[in-house]
């Protein structure tokens, strides 16, 4: 494999040079097979296939631009049908170089392959080849990274901003449509042109099919490849900041307490604002109150009212049972064979059923 790539650099004689329909053919069937593939895009001979086709493709390039075979002061109608395929070169470049994998070079890869897709769109549209907006050129931001740029600063959505969004949406409809069609049409003449018996006007709507399908590819993916691009750049401002030495932390000096209020004066005045520091400990405040005898476990002094009635209903209490009253007798036996069958507290629900 490893002389398989040096002998891609290796100038080839006037004898072999293949000719301009051959290096376009080589690196189109590339890049076909590319991706009808189940081999890993990142493997090493698929890599080296990639890499071929890029060169084949690159010289087909100067071949073309050396022959002079367009220009912008032709109409589409004055092209031969067999230089129509050639407009493809700059397409099937940008699309074999978004294969490449090199994580090192990744942005300058999708740089370049926006390059490329982009000079096939605008010959596209010189030629009048099929209706499209032409995206910006590289460097200037795209209408959706403006949009989103606009959404950040603004805190609302504005109605002109739905309208646009609405729009860009039915455009990528249109095209994802038109493609569908394109590519049903290729597949029921490809035959033909394949087998070398199609008619001149079946063949130039092949290669014409092709371009406009292809015009629909270098759309899409030039609306990816710009947002790959601002992750790329984010990705690489991140790298910087990482390789970059950390600051030591700056430590503060401690604060010193101080009152909410504008002097001392007004503090004494007004307060602090806050509720009354405490004049007291809390043992000191149990000790003041041990000494009142108001605690809960000493109970609550009781009136001498209270303690004489209590007293007397004592002393009728024995009065009754030491003069055999039979009533008071038979009452408290009562009371006392209830509380046999009875538990304490029994009764007492307090209308909870």
């Amino acid at each position: 494999m490893a002389a398989a790539e040096s002998n891609l650099d290796k100038p080839k004689s006037d004898a072999e040079s293949p000719k301009l329909s051959e290096l376009l053919d080589s690196g189109w069937k590339a890049l076909d097979e590319v991706d009808s593939t189940n081999e890993p895009t990142g493997s090493h001979p698929i890599q080296v296939k990639i890499k071929r086709a890029i060169l084949q493709l690159e010289e087909a390039s100067r071949m073309a631009t050396q022959l002079d075979l367009f220009s912008r002061n032709e109409e589409l109608e004055e092209i031969a049908t067999a230089d129509l395929k050639y407009l493809l070169l700059p397409a099937l470049l940008g699309a074999l170089t978004m294969k490449q994998v090199n994580l090192a070079q990744r942005l300058e890869q999708v740089r370049k392959a926006r390059v490329y897709f982009w000079d096939f769109l605008k010959r596209s549209q010189d030629y009048d080849i099929m209706k499209f907006e032409l995206p910006k050129p590289a460097g200037e931001p795209s209408d959706e990274a403006a949009d989103e740029a606009a959404e950040e600063l603004s805190p609302t959505t504005n109605t002109s901003d739905l309208i646009a969004m609405a729009v860009r949406r039915q455009a990528k409809i249109e095209r994802y449509k038109q493609k569908k069609e394109t590519e049903a049409k290729l597949s029921e003449i490809k035959a033909a042109v394949d087998s070398g018996q199609a008619e001149d006007e079946i063949v130039r709507d092949f290669y014409l099919l092709n371009v406009r399908r292809w015009v629909s590819i270098a759309v899409e993916e030039i609306e990816s490849i710009d947002q790959e691009i601002e992750i790329l750049k984010r990705m690489e401002g991140l790298k910087k900041n990482a390789a970059q030495p950390s600051r030591a932390p700056h430590h503060r000096p401690p604060m010193k307490p101080f009152i909410l209020t504008k002097d001392a004066v007004q503090a004494r005045v007004f307060g602090a604002g806050y509720p009354s520091l405490p004049t007291m400990t809390v043992d000191d405040w149990y000790e003041q109150h041990r000494k009142q005898g108001i605690l809960p476990d000493q109970g609550i002094p009781r009136s001498a009212a209270d303690l004489d009635s209590e007293e007397r209903e004592k002393e009728e209490k024995e009065r009754q049972i030491e003069n055999d009253d039979e009533e008071a007798l038979q009452k408290a036996r009562d009371w006392d064979n209830w509380k046999d069958t009875h538990r304490r507290g029994y009764g007492n629900r307090k209308n909870m059923g």
